[in-house]
């Protein structure tokens, strides 16, 4: 029980806290740059909502309609159920707790609350770093891709570890948060409706409306009942439906959208390029820098008004979003700035020269 306590006051830093910027750096320039979160700059166009989506509750007909839609987009199987919740994260301690207490492993390093709401349900929680190593778990994690690094595990090695989990009754977690500006060959949505895996889809992330709370959990029918007895009746908000609704439905903008994000990541990686600097991984909506030098650079960017993602138990790790249209010139001059200060400063660079 105390464990729980201390696990419930321990959510870490995910990014986007324009607080914490504030803190940290309380004589940077305004407006705030927040690159600190792998969200889409470039969120889908909001519309007038019609005035029932908030003085009715939901009907269940345009949530049974918003599921079909997520499993039309995110491929989901023909024996797969989809249940939608506020948001993946409200979603993890209600999975986690679909098979009882035992041994839970993460494959890591990866996002922290897979670890926290894994201890919330009661398991004992590991952190391993290859995937043959989540063959002896009850519960297995995997981000895919990965944050922050990218990382991609294949679909074959993905069906394997879902079919020895489903044999042995235990579960595998795989989100899939990343995954609209991923590689879509290696999801599991279409083969998560027998058991063994359920897989988590964020919406705010790709369409950029991160404030409106919406994900989804695909699995087996009976699993994902659980999970929506559990959510009870109206989990998602009337507005958040007719969003979700015309968003889902919208794959002209998604295609248009996937090619933007791949553009500019591309720019991203050039203009760090030209700083010096080359990211080690991420995915369209975000570079992943690992570098000796990155908490020089987080806090020259942050004293420039631009906030980035830094790992406290990894202080050579930084991760860096996308900007949206206003903000490339002040990413592209702090980081010229941030190049000829390391050129001045270091004469072996200067020799080269």
């Amino acid at each position: 029980m105390a464990l729980q306590r201390a696990e419930k006051n321990a959510v870490c830093d995910h990014g986007g806290s324009l607080d914490a910027a504030r803190a940290l750096f309380p004589d940077a320039p305004r407006p705030w740059v927040d690159l600190s979160t792998g969200i889409n700059p470039h969120a889908y166009p909001l519309f007038d909502l019609p005035a029932t989506a908030f003085s009715r509750l939901p009907e269940p007909g345009r949530i049974a309609e918003l599921a079909r839609l997520a499993a039309g987009a995110y491929r989901a199987g023909p024996d797969a159920a989809v249940v939608a919740a506020p948001g993946t994260q409200a979603l993890l301690p209600l999975v986690m707790r679909q098979i009882p207490a035992g041994r839970a492993r993460v494959l890591g390093p990866t996002y922290a609350e897979h670890g926290r709401c894994a201890r919330l349900a009661g398991h004992a929680v590991e952190e391993v770093s290859d995937v043959d190593a989540l063959y002896d778990a009850d519960l297995a994690v995997i981000v895919n891709p990965n944050n922050p690094d990218g990382r991609v595990v294949a679909r074959e090695t993905l069906l394997a570890l879902a079919g020895h989990m489903h044999a042995k009754g235990g579960l595998l977690v795989l989100d899939e948060a990343f995954m609209d500006v991923g590689p879509a060959a290696h999801s599991l949505g279409d083969a998560c409706g027998e058991g063994g895996v359920v897989v988590l889809r964020s919406f705010g992330k790709f369409f950029g409306l991160a404030g409106i709370r919406l994900g989804f959990a695909l699995g087996a029918p009976d699993l994902v009942a659980g999970l929506a007895a559990t959510l009870g009746p109206w989990a998602v908000s009337g507005p958040t439906l007719e969003i979700g609704l015309r968003a889902l439905a919208d794959q002209a903008w998604q295609t248009r959208m996937r090619a933007r994000l791949g553009a500019e990541r591309a720019r991203l990686d050039a203009v760090l390029a030209t700083a010096g600097i080359e990211p080690r991984g991420g995915t369209a909506l975000y570079a992943f820098l690992r570098d000796p030098a990155a908490p020089d650079l987080f806090a020259w960017l942050g004293a420039a008004g631009i906030f980035t993602r830094r790992f406290q138990a990894r202080p050579d790790c930084l991760r860096i979003g996308l900007p949206d249209d206003d903000a490339w010139p002040r990413l592209e001059a702090a980081l010229a700035a941030w190049s000829a200060r390391n050129q001045q400063t270091d004469p072996a660079k200067e020799a080269k020269k």
